[in-house]
């Protein structure tokens, strides 16, 4: 097959991923937006919850009960028929949508993880040597991890968060950073390439998905114990979002650690010396000290595991200008943005 013709297939599976992750995008929101109770149901709910405790107390008082031991009221015995919370049965239209969802994002990783491929395969190479390539490899990172982890566990509630970023990042891809196929700079031919950026994507694939959980771990920490009624009362409670986002920057630390440690060993092949204040070596650096902050704050008594969260949130607000601003307009040895 030629490589016009492999050209050609990437973009159509690449295009098709993303048009089927945007419909398990609406699926998940559809999901989360059905579990939200109407204002209605809650009003009612609790007059139906008073009622049924002061019916109860009643019942009590007639044949000589009253308090129990401790001076509490039994509103509501073991086995009795007091009405139930609405969202503690989840609705059948919104275990339809996130099944739905849950098939359309397997369908769509596969599709992005072809377009990958088949770019590979144009190009003759792995398909790290650009921003685009970078970009769509980075994201079928983040997809493969997400629907890898949702088949151990329930995390229909984190498919929007998840799908909705990775869209963006490939509408950047196809609109802003495409190029087409071209030969490597000689300083980029080297075995390092496989290594060094594979597990850095990977790393920042992890350090994505630990910043979409650690916003939704404010945003719950914020919300929990108040009596609005929402979606995130769906959600894990604020302290095992917190645990799941540590344990991911648990394991992509290492090997962000390995990525500096890597691009150094590979930058005296290239140039010569182990540090050269390149731009992109500088901001990787930061990248490691913010995490390193993060996850020292995180084990150290004394602080808030709120503020903890929100170092980690910068790691990756570090990440992003690193992607995005120094590769394009920053000039250095690592002008590798194709653009």
């Amino acid at each position: 097959m030629s490589d016009l013709a492999l050209a050609q297939l990437s973009m159509a599976s690449l295009y098709s991923a993303m048009g089927v992750l945007a419909l398990a995008m609406l699926a998940y929101a559809a999901h989360l937006a059905w579990l939200l109770p109407a204002r209605s149901e809650a009003k009612d709910l609790k007059a139906a919850q008073a009622a049924h405790a002061a019916e109860r107390q009643r019942e009590l008082a007639s044949v000589g009960g009253g308090p129990t031991a401790g001076g509490e009221h039994p509103a509501y015995e073991v086995g009795g028929d007091a009405p139930t919370e609405a969202h503690d049965e989840e609705p059948l239209r919104a275990r339809k949508a996130a099944g739905i969802a849950g098939a359309l994002s397997i369908l769509g990783t596969l599709l992005l993880t072809a377009a990958v491929v088949l770019r590979g395969l144009e190009v003759h190479r792995m398909p790290l040597g650009n921003m685009f390539e970078f970009a769509i490899t980075g994201a079928m990172f983040v997809m493969l991890a997400y629907t890898g982890w949702s088949l151990r566990r329930d995390l229909r509630w984190l498919g929007v968060f998840i799908t909705g970023p990775v869209l963006i990042t490939l509408g950047m891809a196809v609109t802003v950073w495409y190029v087409d196929a071209a030969e490597l700079m000689p300083s980029l031919k080297s075995y390092w390439l496989v290594i060094h950026v594979t597990i850095a994507t990977i790393a920042m694939a992890l350090f994505g998905i630990g910043a979409a959980i650690n916003g939704l771990y404010l945003w719950q920490d914020r919300v929990e114990g108040g009596t609005t009624r929402s979606f995130m009362n769906r959600l894990p409670a604020a302290r095992q979002l917190e645990k799941l986002a540590y344990g991911l920057h648990v394991i992509a630390f290492p090997l962000w650690t390995f990525t500096v440690i890597a691009g150094a060993i590979w930058a005296r092949q290239a140039w010569g010396s182990y540090w050269n204040w390149d731009p992109k070596e500088v901001w990787s650096f930061v990248i490691w000290v913010v995490y390193a902050a993060y996850l020292h704050a995180r084990v150290t008594s004394g602080w808030r595991r709120q503020n903890a969260a929100m170092i980690a949130l910068a790691g990756f607000a570090c990440i992003i200008v690193n992607y995005g601003i120094v590769n394009v307009f920053f000039v250095g040895q690592h002008s590798y943005s194709g653009l």
